[in-house]
């Protein structure tokens, strides 16, 4: 495939309405995308995201390794020290490109149909793989209530761990989950007074899972979890809310500024607002695994027609379904039309194809400044329309993750229907 610089590429300040209906038109509905890099200082990436291992640091040394690629966002980055734009998808077309949050801005009912875009504004998810060597810090995602206290939104948000990525495990593919049901609220106040005293401990708290390729978890706001070492898919509401509540992971040191960066700063000391942020009763949940792990699900039984749909990422939030995801896979030499209940954004992450005449390919290795084929996002009318994919591999299945907005499908399974 060939490769373009995008920095090259003109960065459009009018006329973005103009130029998506043009990007819409060339492409038969979807959005070509190009790669979203994010960092994190405080993390070690796991090299598995397909970036120029010499483009790890590409966002200078000092704001860390480069662990996430984010799919189809409107939602900026809240690092410190972010670029502008950071985190945001960029529309491709030609020789111009342009935010996905700007396209939206300028033909949200076209994008991402007429209830999302009355209820929302915006396109409210975004999806990412994250990437790490090891462990990340225990920590939550603040809910409504308390997000809104810094002008943010609460974050739930799904797992799944595409086995094409995982080849490689990596330091420590388990991950912390809640608290132990006989944890007290003073065993965390005590943790969390520990922070400049060395290690806080309070993964004593905890439990670990042994992570699983193919499976996923679907996790609430205010729920504390240190995801482990798996390359991850991850649907998620578009905000991004956090509160670090470990202090030393694999001997790193965290800074405390990251267990209060979304709270009041007339709160930044009281413990029992840090603790009063978490959602206690799912934390010391003594089923935890069965009402928030994930298996995939069939969308229906179509081997025979050349391929699989599956619900990876499912299931309901407080009661709500906030984000779905699915993954396709497309036999070699076939094609298949594929009608979706909402717009939505994929990823390919294994073979060659196309879609609607767009060309797939998962690539082998990314520069920081190259575009891929391997990105898009599908307007609520192309999905609802029905796009079709092709395999042009004759001998490689054709594999797509993709991922839906709240509420897209009612007869989207509940957690726990894998068992069923």
């Amino acid at each position: 495939m060939a490769r373009t610089d995008i920095r090259q590429l003109e960065a459009l300040t009018a006329g973005v309405g103009t130029a998506t209906d043009k990007a819409l038109e060339e492409g038969n509905g979807l959005l070509h995308l190009a790669p979203t890099w994010v960092p994190r200082s405080f993390l070690h990436p796991g090299y598995r995201l397909k970036l120029d291992p010499r483009d790890i640091h590409a966002f200078g040394l000092e704001r860390g390794g480069i662990d996430e690629r984010w799919f189809g966002s409107t939602t900026e980055a809240a690092n410190e020290g972010r670029r502008a734009d950071e985190g945001l998808s960029q529309v491709i077309s030609g020789d111009q490109r342009f935010t996905l949050r700007d396209a939206v801005a300028e033909r949200g009912e076209a994008l991402i149909g007429e209830r999302m875009w009355r209820e929302y504004g915006r396109w409210p998810v975004y999806s990412k793989f994250f990437d790490n060597m090891g462990p990340i810090p225990l920590h939550m995602h603040q809910g409504p209530e308390y997000a809104a206290k810094v002008g943010c939104e609460g974050k739930p948000e799904g797992y799944y761990f595409p086995p094409q990525l995982n080849q490689q495990r990596n330091a420590f593919p388990y991950t912390f989950f809640g608290l132990s049901p006989d944890t007290r609220k003073e065993d965390l106040r005590q943790s969390l007074a520990r922070w400049h005293d060395g290690d806080n401990r309070i993964l004593n708290h905890s439990a670990a899972y042994r992570l699983e390729p193919g499976s996923g978890w679907l996790v609430g706001p205010g729920i504390l979890h240190a995801p482990g070492s798996l390359c991850t898919y991850e649907p998620q509401w578009g905000s991004d809310v956090f509160g670090l509540y470990q202090n030393v992971v694999e001997g790193r040191t965290i800074g405390r500024d990251l267990l209060v960066k979304d709270v009041p700063t007339e709160h930044a000391e009281d413990l029992d607002y840090l603790i009063d942020q978490l959602d206690w009763e799912a934390n010391v949940d003594p089923d935890f695994k069965a009402n928030h792990y994930l298996e995939p699900v069939p969308v229906g039984d179509t081997a025979a027609l050349g391929y699989q749909d599956r619900w990876v990422v499912y299931g309901r939030v407080a009661g709500r379904q906030w984000f779905s995801a699915r993954e396709l896979t497309v036999a070699p030499g076939r094609t298949c039309t594929i009608v979706d209940p909402g717009a939505t954004s994929f990823i390919v992450v294994q073979g060659e194809g196309s879609a609607n005449g767009q060309p797939l390919k998962s690539p082998t290795m990314i520069g920081f400044h190259e575009l891929t084929h391997d990105e898009y996002f599908v307007s609520w009318e192309a999905a609802r329309a029905g796009v079709t994919y092709t395999n042009s591999s004759s001998t490689e299945p054709l594999v797509l993750l993709r991922y839906f907005g709240p509420d897209a499908d009612p007869d989207a399974p509940e957690v726990g229907a894998h068992r069923a």
